[in-house]
């Protein structure tokens, strides 16, 4: 079965409070001495992302 993909679309605003909300979460996992790789992947997923211009429109 594929596995199913989700698109998660923001500013640039809000993609900088997300990376360091990653970042400290990346932190707080060190000093706790736990498993960072998924963070990890996190933040380079959503450091290499495409910027994607949408048009929003107001109903």
């Amino acid at each position: 079965m594929r596995e199913k993909l989700n698109h998660l679309y923001v500013n640039s605003q809000e993609r900088t409070i997300l990376l360091h909300s990653l970042v400290e979460l990346k932190n707080q996992l060190i000093q706790q001495g736990r498993y960072t790789d998924p963070v990890d992947e996190l933040i380079f997923k959503v450091s290499n992302a495409p910027i994607k211009k949408l048009k929003v429109v107001a109903g």
